[in-house]
């Protein structure tokens, strides 16, 4: 929307204010500002506002719109005078507006920095929580246009306008005067007011996905009339789940006297289905998705999975078409999984919805399954259903063009039916918001994250996403700051949720391994060691042990309070005959879960080679009642019959799925009811209680498989522990930051034009800057002929050191530009004439003379704003560890005492820090203080891109910064702070 001639000339329509946002009830709407071109639609949308809200707004009966009215609400300079308006499918259903007003209320100018606002909503929309979107927008675009506050009188009959204001979390006054209660409300940005606008945020988009995934009724568009086919085979799913609400099919070449397809009602359009339908499954070519997508909207329809190719993988022309699908679906409300989607599966027992191509679908279960690669989804699905796993949820999002890993994290941040969460990313689109995300869907269940993509330097094909230029090790570091499991394989993330999903979080590295092969115990007790556990050794039941023998081992490792979790390991057992026993495998899984169900809670994997039906047996999850400790001597296992042992050879069937329903409940009940306590998550291995369900017990055909995942389940419930206890910054760095100082500078440093490039500081300007923060750099003196030399090292006192400072040789001590310990003005002269006879004439070397500083290990700190990723803070040993060896930790900024903590000690060298080889410990406690100091450096000023100080000499007592570089650019936009808004890609 573009304003006409008639605007103002002076002020360009403002298009980065237009947003799509996602309202209360999971519908989306677009906000815009108003231009002249809407007098109509603003003459219309008043009609249909009752009598009731125009008193509201007006005070007084207000029947119609005057033609002084509509344009003075039409005509706007986006400076002093702002409207802005919501639609859905082109038309207004609310409008906001400020005027810019002095002390006295009367209209004005900058500098005057306070406005007044009114809303107006119309009755059928209001309840969506249209008016609170719409003031975070029009109080982001007031900042903007440097107003700090807004004036507002509302009725006292008005409830619902002065709860928008009051529950804003803005900083607030309110009065009674004349009748009215007049508010008064400070923008700036409150820690209550992002909460309360990620509140709503994760509310709305939660409910947006499950609208999708709970739908009352579903209608495939582009369903054959023969049997095969895209639309054909979806809706054969639908009915082959079980779904419980209403499928319509729709093909706009069926006959007119086309009843029933497959038993379900028949329509060549979505206008002759007289029932309202909540879900639509688009199966057509892409040529012929728009006419779907207003057929759609045009019905109400609330959301779309749209199977349909063609779109962004094809190229630019297919890229717009994508854009053009998700405006177009936007305008009418609809959210779209998809294009090029694979589809969605629900199995809550409610539900039972399999909107798919999905071959063998899973039972149901505890697992949430999100993927972008329709392949991978398959053979996810597959690999899940061998296993006997189940599933919550699955979404395979194609191109997710609008639905996106990220608001499923939201959805499945509350699912009562999900336990874990299993990603495939091959991009990010939002990668701050996810790290946000992802950390707080951790802090309460498991995110398993593999990441496609990584190295191949380009965007995969269909997927539109901001360009980020940090490293995938960064990313890797980061997403496990915030929690997230990442994995390298499909199958490593199906091993690690398998076990989260199915068995209680252990509480230390502690493993007890047994089994009746000392071979596979070795192998598992050499992975152990090499993923960082702690195992004790391998107890060996010998080839002749009966499944008795593995319960009694078992419910033992159980019961030893220095035991932490178990690992079973087994091969095929013969009898005294030297035959192979029948049925080992369903007897040797009756035992396990026998003990593991008797036994205080904690996680047992199993490990086995060519154990026919064991697998199986062991996915098989029933209830039981509540048992005690076991006894040293437990009763013996009754094998099972042949028929039930038969029953269990195939995957666990529907209604023995992990906790999904039905009264079923499994070992991941008893975690969940005990998750929170003392930050141990209820257990300790001391106090832990007998489970009182038998769970699945997971099972790998390799030992190295089992102990990865029980690794990553070791590693995310320490996390889970010390997430309960968020880290924090010290308050005594306030006494020494100098916040306002910092920003005088670089406002100065920067002009009043700035380059948009940006701009490198001078070693004095930076090290003025990093005083602000109390971060002393170590003075420089140029050295441009050994004279200059000399008189700098008596200024600066002996012994110094003599550094070349050219791009290219910096910080290149294997290139002899750096000379140290220089005792007196003689080796100094000697070295400089070395320096310059070697390397080159003074004027290319740019030498510079500096103190010595004490001696120490050399480091380095860095941070710099990723575009994509926002700013990060790194640390590493100076030199060849971190740039040959790629031996560098990296945390998000913010960072907290615990981030720096664990920046120092994450790196693989850290040990030179720590006294290694019986050498001095460093002052670490410094070198911790210097992280916090660089990392709320960033963090309050923006324009900082990037900061890098190298060296940093930390010795025995305190540290000492050698070298600092410092880059300043105009600050980028912070979209993860402005007001709610859905990506366009």
């Amino acid at each position: 929307m573009q304003p006409s001639p008639e605007q103002s000339p002076h002020h360009v329509y403002p298009d980065h204010w237009e947003a799509d946002v996602v309202l209360r009830d999971g519908g989306t709407a677009r906000i815009r500002p108003i231009t002249t071109d809407d007098a109509e639609r603003l003459v219309s949308f008043y009609e249909q506002v009752s009598d009731e809200s125009k008193y509201y707004r007006f005070f007084a009966p207000y029947p119609r719109l005057s033609d002084r009215d509509v344009h003075r609400f039409t005509h706007h300079d986006y400076v002093d005078r702002v409207g802005l308006a919501v639609t859905v499918g082109g038309e207004f259903i609310a409008t906001v507006r400020y005027d810019r007003i002095d002390e006295r209320g009367r209209p004005a100018s900058a500098p005057a920095d306070e406005a007044e606002v009114a809303f107006l909503v119309q009755d059928a929309h209001q309840g969506r929580g249209v008016a609170s979107a719409l003031l975070e927008h029009i109080a982001a675009v007031a900042r903007e246009r440097g107003i700090r506050r807004f004036a507002a009188e509302v009725l006292p009959a008005n409830i619902k306008m002065i709860k928008v204001f009051r529950d804003a979390g803005y900083t607030q006054q309110r009065s009674f005067e004349d009748g009215s209660v007049h508010l008064t409300l400070d923008l700036e940005p409150t820690a209550e007011s992002l909460a309360v606008q990620r509140g709503r945020e994760q509310r709305a988009e939660a409910r947006s996905v499950q609208r999708l995934l709970a739908p009352g009724s579903v209608a495939v568009i582009g369903t054959g009339r023969t049997p095969g086919g895209v639309g054909r085979t979806v809706l054969r799913n639908l009915l082959g789940a079980g779904f419980t609400g209403r499928t319509y099919a729709v093909n706009r070449a069926f006959a007119a006297d086309q009843g029933t397809i497959d038993g379900v009602p028949a329509h060549r359009s979505m206008g002759e289905i007289a029932e309202p339908v909540d879900l639509a499954v688009v199966a057509v070519p892409a040529d012929r998705v728009p006419e779907a997508v207003a057929d759609c909207g045009e019905h109400g329809v609330q959301g779309l999975v749209v199977l349909s190719a063609g779109y962004a993988e094809w190229g630019a022309e297919g890229r717009e078409r994508q854009r053009e699908l998700v405006r177009h679906a936007r305008s009418y409300g609809m959210r779209i999984i998809g294009p090029n989607a694979f589809g969605v599966i629900n199995n809550a027992e409610a539900v039972r919805l399999n909107a798919s191509l999905a071959p063998e679908p899973p039972a149901p279960g505890r697992i949430g399954l999100f993927t972008q690669s329709g392949a991978i989804g398959i053979a996810l699905l597959s690999g899940l259903y061998r296993r006997g796993a189940g599933l919550s949820t699955f979404i395979s999002a194609g191109n997710r063009a609008d639905i996106s890993g990220n608001d499923f994290l939201q959805y499945w941040y509350e699912d009562p039916d999900t336990d874990v969460a299993l990603l495939y990313l091959e991009s990010l689109g939002n990668p701050r918001k996810f790290t946000r995300l992802a950390r707080r869907t951790a802090a309460v269940k498991p995110v398993v994250v593999v990441k496609g993509a990584r190295h191949s330097g380009s965007t995969p094909p269909g997927h539109a996403v901001p360009v980020s230029r940090i490293p995938d090790a960064t990313v890797s570091a980061l997403m496990r700051q915030a929690g997230v499991i990442r994995v390298d394989t499909v199958t490593e993330m199906v091993d690690a949720g398998l076990l989260l999903a199915d068995q209680p979080l252990p509480s230390g590295p502690r493993v007890a391994i047994l089994g009746n092969s000392e071979s596979l115990g070795l192998l598992t007790y050499d992975a152990c060691l090499a993923e960082g556990l702690r195992p004790r050794r391998p107890l060996d039941l010998t080839t002749a042990a009966t499944p008795q023998d593995f319960r009694n081992a078992l419910a033992e490792a159980l019961a030893d309070e220095g035991c932490d979790s178990v690992v079973v390991t087994a091969i095929p057992w013969v009898g005294e005959d030297g035959e192979a026993e029948p049925g080992d495998g369903e007897v040797l899984a009756t035992a396990l879960h026998a003990a593991a169900a008797a036994g205080p809670a904690k996680p047992v994997a199993v490990v086995h080679v060519e154990i026919g039906g064991l697998a199986e047996a062991l996915a098989v999850a029933t209830s039981t009642v509540a048992q005690p400790r076991p006894s040293a001597q437990p009763s013996s296992v009754t094998p099972p019959s042949r028929a039930g042992a038969s029953a269990r050879t195939g995957p666990a069937p529907a209604h023995t799925g992990s906790a999904a329903g039905n009264g079923t409940a499994t070992a991941t009940d008893a975690r969940a009811d005990t998750d929170g306590q003392d930050g141990q998550d209820g257990q300790d291995g001391q106090g832990a209680g007998p489970r009182t369900r038998i769970g699945r017990i997971p099972a790998y055909p390799a030992a190295e498989r089992a102990v990865r995942a029980l690794a990553e389940a070791v590693r995310y419930a320490q996390w889970r522990r010390q997430a309960a206890v968020p880290g924090k910054v010290p308050e005594f760095l306030d006494d020494t930051i100098d916040e306002q100082g910092a920003a005088d500078l670089i406002e100065a440093l920067l002009g009043p034009d700035p380059d948009p490039r940006g701009r490198p500081l001078a070693h004095d300007e930076a090290g003025e800057l990093l005083g602000h923060y109390g971060i002393t750099v170590r003075p420089t003196l140029p050295a441009p002929d050994p004279e200059a030399a000399v008189a700098a090292a008596s200024r600066l006192g002996y012994p110094v050191a003599l550094k070349t400072t050219a791009p290219h040789l910096r910080h290149r001590a294997d290139l002899g530009g750096v000379r140290l310990d220089l005792a007196n003005e003689t080796a100094l002269r000697r070295a400089y004439g070395e320096l310059t006879a070697l390397l080159g004439k003074p004027a290319e070397l740019r030498p510079v003379v500096q103190a010595m500083a004490p001696r120490g290990v050399d480091t380095v700190v860095r941070a710099t704003i990723d575009p994509a990723a926002g700013a990060v803070l790194s640390f590493g040993l100076a030199g060849a560890p971190s740039e040959l060896l790629g031996d560098t930790a990296h945390r998000l900024v913010p960072a907290t005492d615990r981030d720096a903590a664990e920046l120092i000690r994450s790196i693989r060298a850290a040990p030179v820090l720590f006294g290694w080889r019986g050498a001095a410990p460093v002052d670490t406690a410094a070198l911790e203080e210097l992280l916090l100091r660089v990392s709320r450096l960033v963090d309050d000023h923006p324009e900082i891109v990037s900061i890098a100080l190298e060296p940093v000499v930390v010795s025995p007592q305190g540290l000492t910064v050698l070298g600092a570089s410092v880059r300043l650019s105009p600050p980028p936009a912070r979209t993860d702070l402005g007001p709610r808004r859905l990506p366009n890609y």
